[in-house]
């Protein structure tokens, strides 16, 4: 008898399977592809540029700074700041409300290896002169967050 209750089992539990595989794919956790600071920034091209937050994206993986840069020939640049994601931010003394539309820093950072107008920041110097570290992930990245610490 026991047996014959295990075979029941086992052949109920393997017929309700294909039913649940919608129910799986629908709770399965969104996938997404990170890629490596190598893959995507120069370690060999930092870049320093000056500028004024138009925007800030407080999102996951990775929160992102866009900023208006003045060129030399007095033409604008906009470039897309890559920052860590907001719990390192946070933990870094970083908030929402540290960078608000308009506030002038200088980034320090890495250049995109396709050229493009975006940079992998390691570090803000703002108006005040507070050095806030942006969470990156460059090779150079502070490992500790002295910010935290005040």
């Amino acid at each position: 008898m026991k047996d014959r209750s295990l075979l029941t089992f086992m052949l109920i539990a393997m017929a309700m399977v294909p039913a649940m595989i919608p129910a799986m794919i629908l709770l399965a956790p969104q996938a997404s592809a990170h890629h490596s600071f190598a893959a995507e920034y120069d370690a060999n091209n930092p870049v320093t540029l000056t500028g004024t937050v138009t925007k800030m994206a407080w999102i996951n993986p990775h929160a992102w700074i866009y900023i208006a840069v003045l060129t030399p020939d007095r033409s604008v640049e906009n470039w897309a700041v890559e920052a860590g994601p907001p719990g390192t931010l946070i933990r870094a003394g970083f908030t929402k409300e540290s960078l608000a539309p308009g506030t002038e820093i200088v980034v320090n950072g890495y250049r995109a290896k396709d050229g493009a107008l975006r940079a992998n920041g390691r570090d803000i110097t703002l108006p005040d002169g507070r050095l806030l570290f942006v969470g990156g992930s460059a090779p150079d990245a502070p490992k500790d967050f002295p910010a935290a610490n005040k």
